[in-house]
């Protein structure tokens, strides 16, 4: 389709405009389809994507034919791609997995073979003085080598998607609060969006990727099953910023935690070192950073860098991952649930697009345009 179908005001409706949102609504625009994006905030990415690591993730840990490894693997290929071709900057540093003591080798083995399933390139195991002549800060009794991971812009990333979509005909729309859709007889939406105007428009396809408001979206949809929706738990995760030289030059990551990857080291495209994120629930969106924290960051750290200085942490901020798990429940994969999951022709939702959801985010939005039976652009 290469111009707006008469019967409708957009071929397609995505709601929130943080990095999945929008490479949803790039893989639609990519398509010929004019799209408009709707966005609660006065700004584009300000929420569960205003708030991460800005990790590339290579892919290493995901079950075997989960979406997260395949989406995690395929976007992250796309992305550095995408960031080459639209000058946005990024730095692919590497990663070292991290064991710091001999309990934890059978740990990296998995992962390692994990990796090697999932289709991740590069990955190479390192024995302590090899981990050591890399990082010489390091503390590792094995450690495992991911040259494909990486630290970018993710807001120049964002802009880059929002441009592209608004240079193929479509629009961002921010301080728009999407309010409910009515799936119209004949097919497509009628939508109500939010605001200082709002408004009613029409669209053939609706998409919801709001993050943590996933859930209220879809209840607000005429007909979406009660059933399918998942509840939302909120999985605060917070930094604390290094003050001083960077210690290390790649990430390190410990092994994961239960739920989570674990409070990780970065230094960022400015050359400032962070660790974080923590996992703890809580019951609502909270985004203060508990300076008694840094207790438990200091012990943890100190397992894979001794050196670390006293009073070296300052707190820095925190994030709130839209997770379907609660505490001590089995971490889920992604949820793109189109009519197969809930009956709605033209319809596709988002639940639980957590981490490695920005990694992943563009092999997201190929998988909606997928779900919707859209063929796939020109040129791939």
């Amino acid at each position: 389709m290469s111009a707006t179908s008469e019967a409708f005001d957009f071929d397609a409706v995505v709601v929130g405009a943080g990095a999945v949102g929008l490479a949803t609504g790039y893989a639609l625009a990519r398509r010929g389809l004019v799209v408009a994006v709707l966005e609660k905030e006065r700004a584009i990415g300000q929420g569960v994507s205003s708030r991460n690591s800005e990790v590339i993730h290579a892919g290493l840990y995901y079950p075997t034919g989960s979406l997260k490894a395949r989406l995690c693997v395929d976007g992250r290929r796309r992305l550095y791609a995408f960031l080459d071709s639209h000058g946005v900057a990024y730095d692919r540093c590497g990663k070292l997995v991290v064991a710091t003591e001999d309990a934890e080798i059978p740990r990296l083995e998995a992962i390692e073979r994990q990796a090697e399933i999932n289709g991740v390139e590069g990955i190479a195991p390192l024995s302590a003085a090899q981990a050591h002549a890399l990082e010489p800060e390091l503390k590792a009794a094995m450690a495992l080598t991911s040259p494909e991971s990486g630290v970018f812009d993710s807001h120049g990333y964002m802009l880059a998607l929002q441009g592209e979509i608004e240079d193929r005909g479509g629009a961002v729309v921010v301080a728009t609060p999407f309010e409910g859709a009515e799936p119209l007889a004949g097919g497509g939406f009628r939508i109500r969006a939010g605001g200082e105007e709002p408004a009613q428009l029409t669209a053939r396809i609706l998409v919801t990727a709001p993050g943590l408001g996933a859930p209220a979206a879809a209840a607000r949809i005429e007909g979406f099953p009660e059933a399918e929706i998942p509840a939302l738990h909120y999985g605060k995760g917070v930094y604390f910023v290094l003050r001083g030289k960077p210690p290390f030059a790649r990430l390190i990551y410990p092994p994961p935690i239960p739920g989570a990857l674990g409070v990780h080291y970065r230094r960022d495209l400015g050359g400032q070192a962070r660790f974080g994120p923590d996992l703890q629930f809580v019951d609502h969106e909270d985004y203060t950073v508990d300076p008694a924290r840094e207790a438990g960051f200091v012990s943890y750290i100190r397992r894979f860098w001794p050196g670390l200085p006293d009073g070296a942490l300052s707190p820095d901020y925190a994030g709130i991952r839209p997770k379907l798990h609660g505490p001590g429940e089995p971490q889920p994969d992604f949820r793109i649930d189109g009519p197969e999951a809930h009956g709605i022709e033209g319809l596709v939702a988002l639940f639980g697009i957590e981490s490695p959801g920005l990694t992943s985010s563009l092999a997201v939005g190929e998988t909606v345009a997928w779900r919707l039976g859209l063929p796939a652009p020109a040129g791939g």
